[in-house]
């Protein structure tokens, strides 16, 4: 199973919400760069960059911060989310993103991203379905549409999109476990699919989980920052 460690950017420095709540929030380290190559000497491919200053302006705001890990690293980085207009995404790629995240823009504005499915390739694309009680929830988590998420992952799939990734946004940061019979019933529908799962990993046992249900990737953050996993474990 592949580990994929987050960094999420809030002012150019590398934090954690707890619940994609911003009054949440705290500072693990002010160089974004030091973390990732921390990742990457540990041996570890993958990255998962966040930029909650662009998912609260609703458009890419920390592409240095991508520019600089991409420009310095070999990691192969997926970037979002405040990803809205073409020229966001045309910011991502240029700025070193192997993958951009879209997440509300494919509820919001099919249409939109379908053609960059199109213009871009599938495989340049990596889909987030923020879930709360199989629902999918967009702006923030702020809002709970009434989309069941095995309709949108089935949709998108027909459109090419081969990695997914899920979290059940009532466990993201609380270290309390990942939400694995929901995992479970998404890999049992869609076993072609690339799933990655998300939030509330707390130790190398959920870890061991996750690989047991059938995801082919988990997205870790803050059991690393808290200490709770080591870089040592992950590789």
């Amino acid at each position: 199973m592949e580990i994929i460690p987050a960094i999420d950017v809030i002012d150019g420095k590398c934090v954690r919400l707890t619940q994609g709540d911003y009054a949440q929030k705290k500072v693990y380290n002010e160089h974004p760069l030091e973390v990732a190559q921390a990742f990457e000497d540990a041996g570890l491919r993958r990255l998962h960059l966040v930029d909650l200053d662009g998912a609260r302006a609703g458009a890419v705001r920390n592409w240095k911060v991508l520019e600089g890990i991409a420009g310095k690293t070999n990691l192969i980085i997926d970037f979002g989310v405040g990803i809205k207009t073409n020229a966001d995404v045309d910011i991502v790629f240029n700025s070193g993103a192997a993958m951009a995240t879209v997440g509300s823009v494919a509820v919001k504005d099919a249409a939109l991203f379908v053609s960059w499915l199109g213009e871009y390739g599938a495989d340049r694309f990596l889909l987030g379905a923020d879930v709360r009680k199989e629902k999918i929830a967009v702006s923030g988590w702020t809002e709970t549409t009434d989309r069941w998420v095995y309709d949108f992952i089935r949709e998108y799939m027909e459109k090419g999109v081969r990695q997914v990734f899920c979290t059940d946004v009532s466990k993201d940061g609380l270290l309390q476990g990942p939400a694995l019979d929901l995992y479970k019933n998404i890999v049992g529908k869609f076993p072609e699919l690339h799933f990655i799962a998300s939030g509330g990993v707390s130790g190398m046992d959920d870890v061991r989980r996750l690989e047991e249900v059938g995801c082919r990737g988990v997205i870790i953050g803050k059991a690393i920052y808290e200490g709770r996993i080591k870089l040592k474990e992950l590789c």
